[in-house]
């Protein structure tokens, strides 16, 4: 169970809060409808759920190795080498990414310090961008977590496939 839910993490996340989302924004819509008026709380809900969904989408993608690469100046190198420089690349994007993670959290935890209440669900907005340290962070481990397992499984190799496509 708890397997099934790291494997997934992701997905059933970026689900989640697509559906708060787009319930929120269809909420809005049929109160301004029919009542003529809107509910704020489903405005800056929708917002906060786009955030998270957009931070954890860019996780998603590096789980899946799916993020866009321009990789055509590498392709009259021999195999090894290409693998090396995309070692060196996804080393160096990994490297950024908890450089990000740690300038944000220093940004969230002296919002933590000093609150901004957000103005119609009343919570402390630092709350919310928790997900900039957290997203890139879980970004790092997971292109980590990728290079680990295709060591173990012998599927280096595989990473440079889609490249020659």
């Amino acid at each position: 169970m708890l397997r099934k839910l790291y494997d997934n993490f992701e997905e059933i996340f970026c689900a989640v809060t697509m559906a708060i989302m787009v319930a929120c924004l269809t909420i809005q819509v049929l109160i301004r409808v029919f009542a003529g008026s809107s509910l704020a709380w489903t405005e800056e809900l929708s917002r906060y759920s786009f955030l998270w969904t957009v931070y954890i989408g860019a996780v998603l993608t590096a789980k899946h190795n799916s993020h866009v690469r321009i990789t055509a100046q590498f392709l009259l190198m021999p195999v090894k080498a290409r693998l090396a420089f995309r070692l060196l690349a996804d080393a160096v994007w990994m490297t950024l990414t908890l450089y990000i993670a740690w300038q944000s959290w220093t940004v969230v935890h002296e919002g933590m310090a000093f609150p901004e209440i957000s103005p119609t669900l009343h919570i402390m907005k630092s709350y919310v961008e928790l997900i900039i340290p957290a997203g890139f962070t879980l970004m790092a481990w997971r292109i980590l977590e990728n290079w680990v397992t295709r060591f173990r499984k012998g599927t280096l190799l595989e990473l440079l496939r889609d490249e020659a496509a």
